[in-house]
């Protein structure tokens, strides 16, 4: 690299500090709407504690944590790497890759929990088996998300965005519990809810970034977030469909009675 290129990347730096702090701060804000009555502020939501049943509040308590610390490393790290801490960002990085897989887990197990209640998932009008498949895309997309993080962990640009993309796709898990109708609403377009059109302006974001910063859209940027926009999509043509139905009927019998 120039040394011209050098000053141009030492000049960058700190708009793009405040672009991924901003985007950070957002998805944690989500967080936080999204979790307050089932963690954050739960003391004060009495009746929707109700909703669960003795062992699944147990279970949440784990459940919301783990999905609590990954946003805490998305915000640690950036700080680190900025503070010159690349060491102990990359070892920490093995433990966000360890975090990540208790999402997945974790995640699965609440959405077989949720998908085996009478009520189903609370707040989302879609019968819970067809619903347990979006859970299902949304965990694979995350794992894939991370999975692609750490092989590009070399190359900053690529990395960082798989990172965002990751999260962006896990907040959905929050913005859908936001205490406004509209989130749960389906749109016009089918698998579509109002909860997309949230992640959408955190990839219209990430898009707008990516054009001030060079110009073009990041390939990382333009391949996850089309898995984004169409995963819906896809999960409505395969959730009402009688294999995915049996499928899942088989996965929450798993759990018993």
């Amino acid at each position: 690299m120039t040394e011209a290129a050098n000053i141009a990347v030492r000049r960058a730096w700190p708009a793009e500090r405040a672009f991924y702090l901003g985007m950070t701060a957002a998805m944690a804000a989500a967080l936080l709407l999204g979790f307050s009555r089932s963690f954050f502020l739960r003391p004060l939501f009495p009746e929707f504690a109700a909703a669960h049943a003795p062992a699944e509040r147990y279970f949440y308590l784990v459940h919301a944590p783990i999905f609590t610390l990954w946003f805490v490393l998305l915000m640690v790290q950036p700080g680190l790497v900025a503070a010159g801490r690349v060491r102990l960002h990359r070892r920490l990085g093995w433990f966000g890759a360890v975090v990540a897989a208790l999402v997945v887990v974790a995640g699965l197990l609440a959405g077989l929990i949720a998908a085996r209640r009478p009520a189903g998932f609370i707040d989302v009008p879609v019968p819970p088996l067809q619903f347990l498949l979006h859970v299902v895309a949304l965990l694979a997309l995350f794992g894939g998300f991370v999975a692609m993080a750490v092989v590009t962990r070399r190359d900053p640009q690529s990395h960082k965005r798989w990172m965002l993309l990751a999260s962006i796709n896990l907040v959905e898990a929050a913005v859908v519990r936001w205490p406004f109708d509209a989130m749960a609403a389906e749109l016009p377009a089918p698998g579509y809810m109002g909860k997309d059109l949230v992640l959408f302006l955190f990839l219209a974001a990430m898009i707008a970034w990516d054009l001030r910063s060079r110009r073009s859209i990041h390939r990382a940027t333009l391949a996850g977030g089309m898995a984004i926009v169409l995963a819906p999509a896809v999960v409505a043509l395969l959730w009402e469909t009688r294999g995915w139905l049996a499928v899942a009927g088989w996965a929450v019998g798993l759990l018993g009675k």
